[in-house]
């Protein structure tokens, strides 16, 4: 009778650690209940998106303001067309608002954090955010960096020194 009682307990056990790493993971992902929370899309291009995904959170001063929908290839631009679901609550961005990719955590989540600007008027549904910022990119910073000092010790290597002239070149 013990042991069926300790083979029942480590069985309980084990049913709360997997249901606790379910919910763990349910909540990292990201699959909450904001996902039912009623929205409208707002619009932004981006050159270089480099790792933003959709159900990207969408952020202003920190606080979860909605979601990345879409990405897609605008082919007239040339660029990327990130559509954002923004919750409803949330309706007082300014036109002149900017919306930049961002980094966070050490394993590199991109999400779009939004500044809001000074005007008057505010983004609708359908509306798009002029002013954006494209993630940035280690690999560029690096090359960037690369070819500044290849490009500087070819312009700081000194000009070989003039010979002097000898009689016989007179």
């Amino acid at each position: 009778m013990r042991t069926r009682n300790l083979e029942l307990g480590v069985g309980l056990f084990l049913v709360a650690g997997i249901a606790a790493l379910f919910f763990l993971a349910i909540k990292v992902s990201g699959l909450s209940s904001e996902v039912n929370q009623p929205s409208y899309k707002v619009y932004a291009h981006f050159q270089n998106i480099a790792g933003l995904v959709p159900r990207s959170k969408v952020t202003m001063s920190g606080v979860t303001i909605g979601r990345v929908a879409a990405i897609e290839l605008d082919k007239k631009k040339l660029n990327a067309k990130v559509t954002l679901e923004i919750y409803n609550d949330v309706n007082e961005i300014s036109t002149d608002s900017v919306a930049s990719i961002l980094t966070a955590g050490l394993l590199g989540e991109k999400y779009i954090g939004i500044v809001p600007g000074a005007d008057d008027t505010f983004v609708k549904n359908g509306d798009e955010i002029e002013q954006t910022q494209s993630s940035l990119v280690l690999e560029d910073l690096i090359g960037k960096f690369l070819f500044n000092k290849a490009t500087e010790n070819k312009s700081s290597t000194p000009a070989p020194a003039p010979t002097p002239a000898t009689a016989e070149e007179f």
